[in-house]
């Protein structure tokens, strides 16, 4: 295995993938729709009243989530037919009795699909500069979650062109790897709620019981309501029983969820700057009430929440600690284990074809 094979392979599949056309269209409609979501997007904050101080860090959140889906439904395409596509064309043995090595046809292959899938995010760039323009997003966090993206992309490429050493039909690879995406998103969201339904449990929790004192009640209260709110509180300490779900033992099941690693990896909001501060204060002088963007953050929101579900709720002192380096550790372990079992599928002389299958 040579840095020069892995070249020699990734620029042959780069220029057949050039030569239809057909990327130039596809990359030009998935600019378009980018940049038709973000200008919807940015239009329906401007709807909310002209309250949001800092548009952009709504606007960024919203625009990764939605690329990052978008992403998945193309990037399968990219490795899905790579090699039993060759493979049916008669093209792959001319590889394969070269001096290429089973690891410079493999490489070369997924940098191809990875590199295309990395073509793609970069179209995004426009749409995350206009972000960063519109407040609250630092380049911290652009860079961040883009390395993130991008090392998922590659799993998924990774993922794809193993099934594409594998079976020998195009279709059945193509379906299976959009099931494999399906079983990282929706599927471990589907366990997750099973397994943690299961953890379901009873406890009891004591309070101490709170009693007003006479200074908290409304100063124009009527002495004789006073005297009965004070005389009606109960001193004695409050026992109530509920249930609840132990998510802190099931939520690594949602771990390798792609939107999960992606989401809980951004880096949390700088502080309000003094041109911000100024700025809410003057849309509140106007009687014009402010959102704080940390509120309405989608990709915020969604890293607090699967921190939360990782809290021991018998540990007071638990933390919110991060969920992503585990997820974002098994989808790059996945990823590197299929291109080990590509390697050893393209390994020639083979002991063993599929059924209906030929060499060259």
């Amino acid at each position: 295995m040579s840095p020069a094979g892995i070249r020699t392979v990734a620029r042959q599949e780069l220029r057949l993938r050039i030569r239809a056309g057909r990327w130039r269209w596809l990359l030009g409609m998935w600019f378009a729709v980018l940049l038709l979501f973000t200008v919807l997007l940015r239009l329906a904050i401007g709807s909310v009243d002209g309250t949001l101080v800092d548009g952009g860090v709504v606007v960024y959140g919203g625009l990764v989530l939605f690329v990052l889906g978008l992403a998945l439904l193309v990037v399968p395409a990219l490795a899905a037919q790579s090699v039993n596509g060759d493979r049916e064309r008669g093209t792959l043995a001319t590889l394969q009795v070269t001096r290429l090595t089973a690891g410079d046809i493999a490489l070369g292959k997924f940098a191809a699909a990875w590199g295309s899938s990395l073509a793609f995010l970069a179209l995004t760039l426009p749409m995350t500069v206009y972000a960063m323009t519109q407040g609250s997003v630092t380049l911290g966090r652009v860079l961040a979650t883009t390395i993130v993206m991008a090392l998922l992309l590659g799993s998924v490429c990774a993922i794809a062109l193993a099934l594409s050493a594998l079976l020998a039909r195009t279709t059945t690879s193509g379906v299976l790897t959009y099931l494999a995406v399906f079983a990282l998103t929706v599927g471990t969201l589907v366990a997750f709620g099973l397994a943690s339904a299961t953890t379901s449990e009873t406890y009891t929790q004591t309070v101490p019981p709170y009693c007003p004192k006479e200074a908290d009640l409304p100063p124009d209260l009527p002495p004789t309501d006073k005297a009965k709110i004070l005389s009606s509180c109960n001193t004695a300490d409050q026992t109530y029983t509920a249930t609840r779900l132990r998510t802190d033992r099931t939520w690594w099941l949602l771990a390798p969820n792609p939107f999960v690693v992606l989401a809980d990896s951004a880096p949390t909001l700088p502080p309000l700057t003094p041109a911000q501060r100024r700025a809410r204060d003057r849309l509140q002088a106007e009687g014009r009430g402010t959102t704080d963007v940390r509120d309405v953050d989608p990709l915020g929101n969604l890293g607090r929440t699967v921190r939360e579900l990782r809290d021991d709720p018998t540990d007071k002192l638990s933390t919110h600690k991060a969920v992503w380096p585990l997820g974002l550790a098994v989808d790059v372990a996945l990823g590197a284990g299929a291109l080990v079992l590509t390697t050893r599928r393209l390994r020639t002389p083979s002991r063993s074809l599929p059924r209906g299958q030929r060499v060259a």
